[in-house]
């Protein structure tokens, strides 16, 4: 039974040694985190902008049918990477130090040619090999040592040989699997630049974020193992990168200087949400007068108190580009949380107009409709709140704000089904089942309603939550 235990730990060890190796490349209010298990953070115009630096390279990769989800990571730090074949996560902080469009599409390229290599599944295939071959050593270097316990002092040797037995292969299959992952990501830098190729873009900003990896890392991987290492040492694969982009007829193509402004904005806007006051100002201080920098300064006016400050700057910004769905939704979110949710649906309506029916902006919408304890809006309220959550499955907030216009209507099986929902989403598995046991009490068994709440009391935790 002790062997079992050890040998389960140390093949749970192996698993998440290399798995954490393959995954790592070195906000419903705007950037709001809604949950307990991934740290994600929800914002439509970044998630829009990640969608479109993402489209034509999945396209030229044969994946543009597969609906790759865009998840934005609340961390800091620089980093983006695939964990299943659906889905690629970005950190905010490389979008923040991502200087222009194709550096982080140069890193979205990265990870697009694990996706299309099927990389993860090939991972997991090679992790199941090393598995056994490493439960059938630890056996043999068992025995050996059993063997050599039960010779007494005589068999000493036979008892250190077994204890080689065992941790000999245990670092051969970890080298093995480490060789491997870093084929991979060889094999991911070379389809980016084959994809960016194929879409006329340059390579030389995943270049440039790579040889920047070199130049932070060079110091604290001088001397090390190139053998122990999870990603290929820094300076060869560096060097092998840019002599394939170097190859590429884009090579020197720049960015178009729209779409750098696009990028310049949301990385003001994540800057202005997710970084302390003083640090924006420094970033953007009064002396700069460009669009993002004024984005940002507008952003952490309002939500450092100032209220009348910042309607009047984001005022500013609408004078500028009133086709922007951004600033109404800005707009209206400062109202909101400003405490006038009624000043704040007429903004939000123009937000949703313009932005093409955007779920994320709905809910903030229907959220302004239920704060503003007008029950002529409860219908619409309802109406609207439904349609987002039908496109936008796993928001909590939409489901929190059908629960009140629900409860608001009289209707408190529809009021506790939706709450169960928010509370599921959430990660809070208990309070989602004691609320859908009390729906499934007000609906007629068998109804849809019925069936939604009989769902969430038998549902097992969402990926990456905790059950309680």
């Amino acid at each position: 039974m002790l062997l079992r235990i050890a040998l389960r730990k140390n093949t749970l060890k192996l698993t998440a040694l290399i798995t954490a190796a393959a995954l790592a490349v070195a906000p419903i209010p705007a950037l709001a985190q809604e949950n307990k298990g991934l740290p994600v953070l929800r914002d439509t115009e970044t998630e829009q902008l990640l969608r479109e630096y993402t489209r034509p390279i999945l396209r030229a990769a044969g994946l543009e049918k597969q609906n790759i989800q865009m998840v934005i990571i609340n961390e800091s730090a620089f980093n983006a990477f695939v964990a299943d074949g659906r889905r690629i996560f970005v950190n905010y902080g490389a979008m923040m130090q991502s200087e222009t469009p194709n550096q982080i599409i140069g890193v979205l390229a990265h990870e697009t040619g694990h996706l299309a290599g099927g990389h993860l599944s090939k991972l997991r295939e090679q992790l199941a090999q090393a598995q056994t071959q490493m439960i059938i050593a630890m056996l043999l270097g068992a025995g050996a040592l059993v063997a050599g316990s039960r010779g007494g002092n005589a068999n000493s040797g036979l008892a250190n040989a077994g204890a080689a037995a065992i941790a000999a292969p245990q670092e051969m299959i970890r080298r093995t699997l480490l060789s491997y992952v870093r084929q991979q990501e060889e094999n991911a830098d070379r389809a980016g630049v084959k994809f960016l190729s194929a879409t006329g873009q340059s390579a030389k900003g995943m270049y440039e974020t790579f040889k920047r990896f070199t130049n932070e890392s060079l110091f604290a991987t001088r001397g090390s193992d190139p053998y122990v290492q999870s990603h290929p040492m820094p300076a060869e694969r560096v060097a092998a990168l840019e002599e394939i982009a170097r190859s590429s007829p884009y090579w020197d193509k720049k960015d178009d200087p729209a779409l750098q402004l696009r990028h310049d904005m949301v990385r003001a806007k994540i800057s202005a949400f997710m970084e302390r006051q003083d640090t924006v100002y420094r970033r953007y201080p009064l002396s700069n007068d460009s669009l993002p920098a004024r984005y940002a300064r507008a952003i952490a006016t309002y939500r450092h108190g100032d209220l009348r400050n910042a309607l009047a700057q984001i005022d500013g910004l609408i004078q500028v580009q009133p086709a922007n769905p951004y600033f109404y939704e800005l707009r209206g979110q400062a109202l909101l949380e400003g405490g006038k949710p009624a000043e704040a649906i007429a903004p939000l309506r123009k937000a949703v107009q313009l932005s093409n029916n955007s779920p994320l902006i709905e809910m903030l919408l229907g959220q302004a409709l239920v704060a503003s304890d007008n029950k002529a809006y409860t219908e619409e309220a309802i109406a609207i709140l439904r349609a987002a959550v039908a496109r936008e499955t796993e928001a909590p907030l939409g489901y929190s704000q059908l629960a009140m216009a629900y409860g608001r209507k009289g209707d408190y099986a529809q009021a506790d089904l939706a709450s169960a929902q928010a509370a599921y989403l959430r990660g809070d598995n208990k309070t989602a089942r004691d609320l859908a046991s009390r729906a499934k009490t007000r609906f007629a068994v068998g109804t849809p309603g019925w069936v939604k709440a009989d769902d969430i009391v038998s549902a097992k935790p969402l990926p990456g939550q905790k059950s309680n």
